[in-house]
Protein backbone atom coordinates (compact mmCIF):
# COMPACT_ATOMS: atom_id res chain seq x y z
CA UNK A 1 0.00 0.00 0.00
CA UNK A 2 1.27 3.50 -0.37
CA UNK A 3 2.39 5.91 2.42
CA UNK A 4 1.07 8.72 2.72
CA UNK A 5 -1.58 10.07 4.86
CA UNK A 6 -5.40 10.26 3.35
CA UNK A 7 -4.96 14.03 2.64
CA UNK A 8 -1.95 13.68 0.41
CA UNK A 9 -3.23 10.60 -1.55
CA UNK A 10 -5.78 12.71 -2.59
CA UNK A 11 -4.04 15.68 -3.38
CA UNK A 12 -1.98 13.46 -5.50
CA UNK A 13 -5.13 11.33 -7.08
CA UNK A 14 -6.94 14.65 -8.28
CA UNK A 15 -3.57 16.23 -9.59
CA UNK A 16 -2.64 13.35 -11.47
CA UNK A 17 -5.83 11.31 -12.38
CA UNK A 18 -8.77 13.33 -11.81
CA UNK A 19 -7.51 16.97 -12.95
CA UNK A 20 -6.02 15.75 -16.25
CA UNK A 21 -9.00 13.86 -17.15
CA UNK A 22 -11.65 16.86 -16.66
CA UNK A 23 -9.06 18.60 -18.84
CA UNK A 24 -9.62 16.49 -21.40
CA UNK A 25 -13.25 15.26 -21.70
CA UNK A 26 -14.89 18.81 -20.17
CA UNK A 27 -12.39 21.55 -21.28
CA UNK A 28 -13.30 24.73 -19.75
CA UNK A 29 -15.57 23.82 -17.10
CA UNK A 30 -14.45 25.51 -14.02
CA UNK A 31 -14.37 23.32 -10.85
CA UNK A 32 -13.50 23.01 -7.39
CA UNK A 33 -11.40 20.08 -5.93
CA UNK A 34 -10.50 19.05 -2.65
CA UNK A 35 -10.58 16.55 0.63
CA UNK A 36 -13.46 17.41 2.71
CA UNK A 37 -16.90 16.00 4.51
CA UNK A 38 -16.45 12.94 6.86
CA UNK A 39 -13.52 11.05 7.93
CA UNK A 40 -10.35 11.66 9.99
CA UNK A 41 -8.01 12.82 7.16
CA UNK A 42 -10.11 16.03 6.48
CA UNK A 43 -9.30 16.68 9.95
CA UNK A 44 -5.00 15.70 9.13
CA UNK A 45 -5.88 13.02 11.91
CA UNK A 46 -5.71 9.70 10.06
CA UNK A 47 -3.43 7.17 10.91
CA UNK A 48 -2.43 3.10 10.01
CA UNK A 49 -5.68 2.55 11.91
CA UNK A 50 -7.89 4.72 9.83
CA UNK A 51 -6.71 2.48 6.89
CA UNK A 52 -9.13 -0.18 7.68
CA UNK A 53 -12.31 1.02 6.54
CA UNK A 54 -13.58 3.80 4.63
CA UNK A 55 -10.15 4.89 3.84
CA UNK A 56 -8.14 5.74 0.18
CA UNK A 57 -8.75 7.35 -2.90
CA UNK A 58 -11.32 9.91 -2.06
CA UNK A 59 -11.99 13.19 -3.58
CA UNK A 60 -14.69 15.81 -3.64
CA UNK A 61 -15.10 16.97 -7.01
CA UNK A 62 -17.89 20.57 -6.80
CA UNK A 63 -19.08 21.35 -10.64
CA UNK A 64 -21.43 23.44 -12.05
CA UNK A 65 -25.32 21.79 -11.37
CA UNK A 66 -25.59 20.97 -15.25
CA UNK A 67 -22.34 19.24 -15.18
CA UNK A 68 -22.66 16.83 -12.42
CA UNK A 69 -24.05 13.55 -13.38
CA UNK A 70 -21.96 13.78 -16.79
CA UNK A 71 -19.12 14.45 -15.08
CA UNK A 72 -19.94 11.32 -12.51
CA UNK A 73 -20.59 9.30 -15.06
CA UNK A 74 -17.43 9.71 -17.27
CA UNK A 75 -14.85 9.16 -13.96
CA UNK A 76 -17.27 5.74 -13.62
CA UNK A 77 -15.91 4.87 -17.13
CA UNK A 78 -12.48 5.99 -17.91
CA UNK A 79 -10.90 6.45 -13.96
CA UNK A 80 -8.31 3.87 -13.83
CA UNK A 81 -8.67 0.65 -11.57
CA UNK A 82 -6.32 1.39 -9.00
CA UNK A 83 -3.87 4.36 -8.59
CA UNK A 84 -0.42 3.91 -6.06
CA UNK A 85 -1.44 0.46 -5.52
CA UNK A 86 -5.03 1.77 -3.94
CA UNK A 87 -8.25 0.51 -5.14
CA UNK A 88 -10.25 3.16 -7.17
CA UNK A 89 -13.23 1.53 -6.75
CA UNK A 90 -14.30 0.01 -3.17
CA UNK A 91 -17.51 -0.24 -1.24
CA UNK A 92 -18.03 1.66 1.89
CA UNK A 93 -18.95 0.23 5.41
CA UNK A 94 -22.26 -1.14 5.15
CA UNK A 95 -22.69 -1.44 1.63
CA UNK A 96 -21.67 -3.84 -1.30
CA UNK A 97 -21.60 -1.70 -4.59
CA UNK A 98 -17.72 -0.43 -5.57
CA UNK A 99 -17.74 2.00 -6.81
CA UNK A 100 -15.17 5.31 -7.25
CA UNK A 101 -15.33 7.87 -4.56
CA UNK A 102 -14.65 11.23 -6.54
CA UNK A 103 -18.02 12.98 -4.49
CA UNK A 104 -19.22 14.32 -7.60
CA UNK A 105 -21.76 17.52 -6.63
CA UNK A 106 -22.62 21.48 -6.77
CA UNK A 107 -21.70 23.55 -4.21
CA UNK A 108 -25.19 24.16 -3.23
CA UNK A 109 -25.97 20.51 -2.93
CA UNK A 110 -22.50 20.00 -1.27
CA UNK A 111 -23.51 22.30 0.86
CA UNK A 112 -27.03 21.74 2.00
CA UNK A 113 -26.18 18.00 2.49
CA UNK A 114 -24.00 18.83 5.49
CA UNK A 115 -25.23 22.17 6.60
CA UNK A 116 -28.48 22.07 5.98
CA UNK A 117 -28.33 25.15 4.74
CA UNK A 118 -26.42 27.28 1.72
CA UNK A 119 -24.54 29.62 3.86
CA UNK A 120 -24.03 31.86 0.90
CA UNK A 121 -27.84 32.68 0.68
CA UNK A 122 -27.22 33.89 4.65
CA UNK A 123 -27.81 32.81 7.67
CA UNK A 124 -30.35 33.01 10.46
CA UNK A 125 -29.51 32.70 13.99
CA UNK A 126 -31.33 29.20 14.23
CA UNK A 127 -29.58 28.06 11.06
CA UNK A 128 -26.00 28.83 12.98
CA UNK A 129 -27.26 26.51 15.89
CA UNK A 130 -28.88 24.02 13.97
CA UNK A 131 -25.28 22.91 12.87
CA UNK A 132 -22.73 20.97 15.18
CA UNK A 133 -18.90 21.84 15.25
CA UNK A 134 -18.62 19.03 13.14
CA UNK A 135 -20.44 19.67 10.10
CA UNK A 136 -18.80 22.77 10.00
CA UNK A 137 -15.50 21.40 10.11
CA UNK A 138 -16.71 19.21 7.11
CA UNK A 139 -16.78 22.50 5.10
CA UNK A 140 -13.91 24.05 5.71
CA UNK A 141 -11.18 21.98 7.93
CA UNK A 142 -10.14 20.13 5.09
CA UNK A 143 -8.03 21.38 2.15
CA UNK A 144 -9.06 22.51 -1.41
CA UNK A 145 -6.65 21.83 -3.96
CA UNK A 146 -8.47 24.21 -6.68
CA UNK A 147 -11.58 26.22 -6.67
CA UNK A 148 -11.82 27.77 -9.71
CA UNK A 149 -15.65 28.64 -9.20
CA UNK A 150 -15.11 30.31 -5.75
CA UNK A 151 -18.54 29.04 -4.12
CA UNK A 152 -16.99 26.97 -1.23
CA UNK A 153 -14.15 29.21 -0.57
CA UNK A 154 -17.11 31.76 -0.36
CA UNK A 155 -19.44 29.76 2.62
CA UNK A 156 -15.51 29.05 4.28
CA UNK A 157 -15.38 32.97 4.75
CA UNK A 158 -18.83 32.80 6.23
CA UNK A 159 -18.41 29.88 8.36
CA UNK A 160 -15.53 31.30 9.93
CA UNK A 161 -17.25 32.01 12.90
CA UNK A 162 -20.38 32.57 14.97
CA UNK A 163 -21.98 36.41 14.86
CA UNK A 164 -21.23 38.07 18.08
CA UNK A 165 -24.39 37.85 19.35
CA UNK A 166 -24.80 33.87 18.09
CA UNK A 167 -21.38 33.52 20.36
CA UNK A 168 -22.66 35.36 22.92
CA UNK A 169 -25.77 33.33 23.63
CA UNK A 170 -24.09 30.21 22.77
CA UNK A 171 -21.12 30.69 25.51
CA UNK A 172 -24.09 31.93 27.54
CA UNK A 173 -25.69 28.60 27.14
CA UNK A 174 -22.37 26.79 28.36
CA UNK A 175 -22.19 28.98 31.52
CA UNK A 176 -26.28 28.28 32.08
CA UNK A 177 -25.56 24.18 31.64
CA UNK A 178 -22.38 24.50 34.60
CA UNK A 179 -25.16 26.34 36.57
CA UNK A 180 -26.92 23.45 36.64
CA UNK A 181 -24.63 21.14 37.71
CA UNK A 182 -22.11 21.77 39.56
CA UNK A 183 -23.92 22.61 43.18
CA UNK A 184 -25.05 19.00 42.43
CA UNK A 185 -21.66 17.39 41.79
CA UNK A 186 -20.54 18.48 45.83
CA UNK A 187 -23.91 17.64 46.85
CA UNK A 188 -23.79 13.97 45.66
CA UNK A 189 -20.55 13.89 47.18
CA UNK A 190 -20.99 15.18 50.45
CA UNK A 191 -23.69 12.02 50.87
CA UNK A 192 -21.30 9.82 50.22
CA UNK A 193 -22.35 9.04 46.57
CA UNK A 194 -18.94 9.78 45.30
CA UNK A 195 -19.49 7.41 41.82
CA UNK A 196 -22.52 10.17 40.97
CA UNK A 197 -19.94 12.68 42.08
CA UNK A 198 -17.93 11.55 39.49
CA UNK A 199 -20.45 11.12 36.48
CA UNK A 200 -21.25 14.96 36.85
CA UNK A 201 -18.21 15.97 37.25
CA UNK A 202 -17.35 14.13 33.76
CA UNK A 203 -20.58 15.73 32.50
CA UNK A 204 -19.10 18.97 33.54
CA UNK A 205 -15.47 18.70 32.50
CA UNK A 206 -17.30 18.26 29.15
CA UNK A 207 -18.54 21.50 28.97
CA UNK A 208 -15.91 23.32 29.91
CA UNK A 209 -13.39 21.47 26.90
CA UNK A 210 -16.38 22.86 24.89
CA UNK A 211 -16.75 26.39 26.70
CA UNK A 212 -12.41 26.71 25.82
CA UNK A 213 -13.27 25.54 22.10
CA UNK A 214 -15.99 28.36 21.95
CA UNK A 215 -13.68 30.99 23.48
CA UNK A 216 -10.85 30.48 21.60
CA UNK A 217 -13.22 30.82 17.93
CA UNK A 218 -12.89 27.20 16.85
CA UNK A 219 -15.52 24.50 15.88
CA UNK A 220 -15.10 20.94 18.25
CA UNK A 221 -15.09 18.20 16.55
CA UNK A 222 -17.40 14.82 17.45
CA UNK A 223 -16.12 12.89 20.10
CA UNK A 224 -13.40 10.58 19.04
CA UNK A 225 -11.43 13.92 18.04
CA UNK A 226 -12.94 15.93 20.83
CA UNK A 227 -9.78 15.74 23.24
CA UNK A 228 -7.09 15.35 20.49
CA UNK A 229 -7.99 18.81 19.13
CA UNK A 230 -8.71 20.60 22.11
CA UNK A 231 -4.70 19.65 23.30
CA UNK A 232 -4.29 21.67 20.18
CA UNK A 233 -6.07 24.88 21.73
CA UNK A 234 -3.90 27.44 23.26
CA UNK A 235 -5.60 27.74 26.55
CA UNK A 236 -4.96 23.47 26.70
CA UNK A 237 -1.69 23.64 28.23
CA UNK A 238 -2.83 25.64 31.39
CA UNK A 239 -6.61 23.78 31.43
CA UNK A 240 -5.50 20.40 30.09
CA UNK A 241 -3.81 20.03 33.75
CA UNK A 242 -7.09 21.54 35.99
CA UNK A 243 -9.33 18.99 33.59
CA UNK A 244 -7.74 16.16 34.67
CA UNK A 245 -7.50 17.45 38.34
CA UNK A 246 -11.10 17.27 38.12
CA UNK A 247 -11.73 14.04 36.55
CA UNK A 248 -8.88 12.14 39.10
CA UNK A 249 -9.92 14.24 42.11
CA UNK A 250 -10.11 11.19 45.10
CA UNK A 251 -12.80 13.48 47.07
CA UNK A 252 -15.71 16.14 45.76
CA UNK A 253 -14.02 19.06 47.16
CA UNK A 254 -10.29 18.43 45.28
CA UNK A 255 -13.06 18.14 42.62
CA UNK A 256 -15.07 20.94 42.94
CA UNK A 257 -11.72 23.15 43.62
CA UNK A 258 -9.90 22.23 40.72
CA UNK A 259 -13.18 23.07 38.48
CA UNK A 260 -13.47 26.55 40.21
CA UNK A 261 -9.88 27.16 39.44
CA UNK A 262 -11.02 26.14 35.70
CA UNK A 263 -13.45 28.12 35.37
CA UNK A 264 -11.96 31.01 36.73
CA UNK A 265 -9.55 30.73 34.15
CA UNK A 266 -12.21 30.77 31.55
CA UNK A 267 -13.72 34.04 32.95
CA UNK A 268 -10.07 35.22 32.43
CA UNK A 269 -10.11 34.40 28.92
CA UNK A 270 -13.72 35.54 28.06
CA UNK A 271 -13.18 38.95 30.10
CA UNK A 272 -10.01 39.70 27.99
CA UNK A 273 -12.09 38.79 24.97
CA UNK A 274 -14.02 41.87 25.97
CA UNK A 275 -17.36 39.80 26.54
CA UNK A 276 -17.76 40.37 29.80
CA UNK A 277 -16.18 41.38 32.98
CA UNK A 278 -16.58 40.17 36.02
CA UNK A 279 -14.02 39.19 38.55
CA UNK A 280 -15.32 35.84 39.82
CA UNK A 281 -15.99 32.94 38.52
CA UNK A 282 -17.79 30.94 41.20
CA UNK A 283 -20.21 32.00 44.55
CA UNK A 284 -21.26 30.00 47.43
CA UNK A 285 -24.40 27.92 46.74
CA UNK A 286 -26.60 29.28 49.53
CA UNK A 287 -25.34 28.40 53.13
CA UNK A 288 -23.86 25.12 51.79
CA UNK A 289 -20.30 23.91 51.16
CA UNK A 290 -20.97 24.17 47.75
CA UNK A 291 -19.10 26.41 44.76
CA UNK A 292 -22.12 27.72 41.80
CA UNK A 293 -21.23 29.87 38.80
CA UNK A 294 -21.85 33.76 39.23
CA UNK A 295 -25.13 33.83 37.56
CA UNK A 296 -23.85 37.40 36.18
CA UNK A 297 -21.77 36.08 33.69
CA UNK A 298 -24.62 34.35 31.21
CA UNK A 299 -26.76 37.78 32.53
CA UNK A 300 -23.76 40.25 31.04
CA UNK A 301 -23.30 37.85 27.96
CA UNK A 302 -27.11 37.85 26.78
CA UNK A 303 -27.98 41.39 28.12
CA UNK A 304 -25.19 42.31 25.77
CA UNK A 305 -27.20 40.65 22.59
CA UNK A 306 -28.85 43.43 20.17
CA UNK A 307 -29.68 40.81 17.36
CA UNK A 308 -33.83 40.74 17.83
CA UNK A 309 -33.86 37.03 16.75
CA UNK A 310 -31.13 36.31 18.97
CA UNK A 311 -32.87 38.05 22.06
CA UNK A 312 -35.97 36.03 21.61
CA UNK A 313 -34.46 32.69 21.22
CA UNK A 314 -34.81 30.52 24.74
CA UNK A 315 -32.69 31.19 27.25
CA UNK A 316 -30.02 28.37 27.83
CA UNK A 317 -30.59 26.12 25.19
CA UNK A 318 -27.75 26.56 22.81
CA UNK A 319 -26.65 25.11 19.52
CA UNK A 320 -27.97 21.50 18.63
CA UNK A 321 -24.81 20.07 20.36
CA UNK A 322 -25.28 21.59 23.53
CA UNK A 323 -29.17 20.52 23.33
CA UNK A 324 -28.30 16.64 22.47
CA UNK A 325 -25.44 14.37 21.98
CA UNK A 326 -27.51 11.37 20.40
CA UNK A 327 -25.70 10.53 17.27
CA UNK A 328 -28.63 10.08 14.75
CA UNK A 329 -29.32 13.70 15.50
CA UNK A 330 -26.07 15.16 14.97
CA UNK A 331 -25.15 13.64 11.87
CA UNK A 332 -28.47 14.42 9.83
CA UNK A 333 -28.76 17.95 8.97
CA UNK A 334 -32.54 17.71 8.91
CA UNK A 335 -33.31 16.53 12.07
CA UNK A 336 -30.71 19.05 13.30
CA UNK A 337 -33.24 21.67 11.77
CA UNK A 338 -36.09 19.68 13.06
CA UNK A 339 -34.92 20.43 16.53
CA UNK A 340 -33.90 23.62 16.42
CA UNK A 341 -36.87 25.03 14.08
CA UNK A 342 -39.79 23.40 16.00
Amino acid sequence: MSGGNGVEVARAYYLEVVRPLLLERFPGMPHAAGRLGAGSDVLGLDDETSRDHDWGLRLNLLVPPGDVVAVDEELERSLPPEFRDLPVRFAFTGRSAQRHHVDVSSAHDFLIAHLGFDPRDGASPRDWLAVSGQAVLEVTAGPLFTDEIGEISAARRTLEWYPDDVWRYVLAADWIRLEQEMPLMGRAGDVGDERGSRIIAARLTQVVMHLAFLLERRFPPYPKWFGTLFDRLPCASELGPIIDRVQTAAGWQDRQSALAEGLQLLLRMQNDAGLTDIPNATIPFWDRPFLHPEPSIEASLLDAVSDEDVRGLPRGLGSIEQRTDLVDILVDPQERRRVIFP
